[in-house]
């Protein structure tokens, strides 16, 4: 889109391939059984392209957006017909010696924006308007880190598609029609051990990322023995095609706290391509080669949804709306 378009109106609600932004908020909740909480969670849902705008009008080149993506326990409390036909719960993974938790969570609240105050002002106001109906299982503020770097130092999101390629790589098409334009979301919460890391010599840092750090180029390791971060998330299919997804990771911390880490947020066309890649890091390629950057860097939260496209967000918060009201 154009800058001239960006200066007359906001992003629109679910825009998946919104800009990657400077700052950014991660919010994952459950919602309470109280009968009244999905009436109320519906109606939020439901007038959430009013509060974009309510809030992105203050600074139009700020960009905001918000994404919703759906667990499938509440998908399928919504009462809607019809559901993702990949979306399931996230399966806890263990490896031989590092796993990947299972936590819950029924909404994802994924807020982009250039500027921290308008992601903040648009949580505030979400959160008020969804009061006791939502308990917030994890918050992340992040931001961007010098030249979209992560805390390792490495720059984090080279691989994402650009182009025609990333409609293709990250949004549901013809095989699920009833859901073409939404994508499958998969979050966690990674905390890096700094003080181990920073023991690491560099060259050996690049050969487990698989780039430089520096300069950001990528190693080939197809001949060594350990494959490295970059090698074990790059998945290939049957057909020799290689599948991407889209990352919007970003980096987190508070050095008071001694707490620093990378949100990772990947949003795929299909749930298996994420499924697969978290396979190869945590298992291994073969079975025991995991990936060595999770010495270092431990996942906390382990959750999947489905972010639908807008018309089907609204047809979902419908059928939400009439399955309370016992029409």
């Amino acid at each position: 889109m154009s800058e001239k378009n960006w200066e007359r109106v906001p992003i629109d609600a679910q825009s998946i391939d919104a800009p990657l932004s400077g700052a950014a908020i991660f919010l994952v909740g459950c919602v309470v059984p109280e009968e009244t909480a999905m009436s109320t969670v519906c109606s939020v849902l439901d007038g959430l392209d009013d509060v974009v705008k309510t809030v992105g009008f203050r600074d139009l080149p700020g960009r905001l957006s918000c994404v919703v993506g759906i667990g499938r326990d509440l998908w399928e409390r919504l009462g809607h017909d019809k559901v993702p036909r990949e979306l399931k719960p996230f399966a806890r993974i263990e490896g031989p010696v590092h796993t990947a938790p299972s936590t819950p969570g029924d909404l994802l609240f994924h807020i982009r924006a250039e500027r921290s105050d308008l992601c903040f002002e648009f949580e505030r106001l979400l959160l008020a308007s969804l009061g006791d109906s939502l308990r917030v299982v994890d918050e992340v503020f992040g931001f961007r880190y010098f030249d979209s770097r992560d805390l390792l130092g490495f720059v984090d999101g080279t691989a994402n598609p650009t182009g025609a390629d990333l409609p293709v790589s990250s949004q549901v098409g013809d095989e699920d029609g009833e859901f073409a334009g939404g994508s499958y979301v998969v979050v966690q919460k990674y905390l890096h051990d700094l003080t181990a890391w920073a023991k690491i010599p560099t060259p050996e840092q690049e050969a487990i990322i698989g780039r430089t750090k520096l300069d950001n180029v990528e190693i080939d390791d197809d001949a060594a023995p350990r494959k490295s971060h970059k090698s074990l998330a790059t998945i290939v299919d049957a057909d020799g095609i290689e599948r991407d997804i889209l990352r919007d990771n970003m980096p987190f911390g508070r050095p008071g706290q001694g707490e620093f880490g990378t949100y990772f947020i990947g949003y795929s066309r299909h749930l298996w391509v994420i499924e697969t890649m978290l396979q190869r890091m945590f298992v291994g390629e073969p079975p025991g080669a995991y990936d060595r950057l999770l010495d270092v860097s431990t996942p906390h939260t382990g959750t999947t949804f489905f972010a639908p496209p807008r018309p089907v967000l609204q047809r979902l918060v419908q059928a939400g709306q009439k399955a309370k009201s016992g029409g």
